[in-house]
């Protein structure tokens, strides 16, 4: 009974301790502990005619989660050597692609495929050209460890995370406590990539009805839309893309097997992901490889390789006659049509760190 008597008292003491800051004895209460609070939701707004914005019930978008999801897009917190963030290989003037043919990891290692534009991402089905992961958040996972990347295991992500004097808070704020994990960590990229939305370039007001297009770029939209041109297959308005897959005829022996690695199946070998062609004008290169500049990637259609392996919807081609160099340019000037200077100078989208 004694040795009860005893144990509560040094508990009571050590407790009466811990909330008096004042040598007068006078007691006060520990200090409060942080209510995170439950996030804003957040709207992603798309204009009227356009597809509804599809966002995964386990990752709504919220204003603090978007706010989150770009100090990390913007950050090089996330790289091996605190040198690279997402934003190295997808910068914004650049319809959020990169300049370079091959993009550089941090040890100067470089890959086999170019870094893919992100644009209106949260159409975007399957992602990388070859369809290998299936959301955004997944996609986020895989440049921080890979090696010819970020170069920066995830356990280690977390812990300087954990450590830094602004991100608890932060994710406190996004996810309702400060728990930090890779799983929230790619929530918050995927939500600030799903506000990455481009719906106002030319096209888009002509189809409004209160812009017009200039002779040329008539000609290449009717071009771009019937058999003459026949891009419309692959790369469907509003959107520009289906998201499928097509072996395009670049070589005749195939060097990247593309899709094939991901399923397995030879029906597969060299087909590539169709990518969105809103803002095409702003980036530098195209293709999976880059080999191509803009109209080099138009006239590729009068030339690719005609081997069974190419996609019946290419291969039609060749019982036509080849588009004149006219045509061709009457196509690259329409394409230059759905660029928008908006998307590529939002300040929302920008980084949010100082110069």
């Amino acid at each position: 009974m004694k040795l009860r008597l005893l144990t509560l008292g040094i508990c009571a003491t050590l407790l009466i301790a811990a909330c008096s800051n004042d040598d007068d004895g006078t007691v006060k209460p520990p200090p409060p502990v942080a209510e995170c609070g439950a996030p804003t939701p957040l709207k992603l707004e798309v204009p009227p005619g356009y597809p509804q914005m599809p966002v995964p019930a386990g990752n709504p978008t919220t204003v603090q989660g978007v706010e989150l999801g770009r100090l990390l897009f913007y950050d090089p917190i996330l790289s091996g050597d605190s040198t690279q963030a997402c934003a190295s290989c997808h910068i914004q003037n650049l319809a959020f692609s990169d300049s370079r043919r091959f993009s550089e990891g941090i040890t100067g290692a470089k890959g086999n495929r170019h870094a893919p534009a992100i644009v209106n991402p949260a159409y975007t089905g399957d992602t990388f050209w070859d369809g290998r992961v299936h959301s955004l958040e997944e996609q986020a996972t895989k440049p921080v460890p890979n090696q010819d990347e970020m170069n920066l295991p995830w356990p280690v992500a977390i812990e300087r995370l954990e450590n830094s004097p602004t991100y608890p808070d932060k994710f406190c704020a996004a996810f309702g406590d400060s728990k930090i994990t890779m799983d929230r960590v790619t929530k918050a990229i995927a939500q600030f990539e799903r506000t990455f939305i481009s719906f106002n370039s030319k096209y888009d007001r002509v189809r409004r009805g209160v812009d017009s297009y200039t002779a040329m770029e008539a000609g290449g939209a009717r071009l771009f839309n019937n058999e003459r041109g026949d891009c419309f297959h692959c790369h469907q308005a509003p959107l520009f893309t289906t998201s499928t897959f097509h072996n395009t005829g670049l070589d005749s022996v195939v060097v990247d097997r593309g899709r094939y690695d991901v399923t397995g199946n030879p029906a597969d070998l060299g087909k590539f992901k169709a990518p969105s062609l809103r803002n095409c004008a702003d980036r530098f290169v195209f293709e999976h490889d880059s080999r191509f500049s803009l109209r080099e990637a138009v006239e590729h259609y009068n030339n690719f390789h005609d081997g069974l392996d190419v996609d019946p919807l290419i291969r039609v081609r060749r019982s036509r006659a080849p588009m004149t160099e006219a045509e061709i340019d009457s196509i690259v000037e329409f394409l230059g049509a759905l660029s928008d200077p908006d998307f590529i100078t939002n300040p929302n989208l920008a980084t949010p760190y100082a110069p």
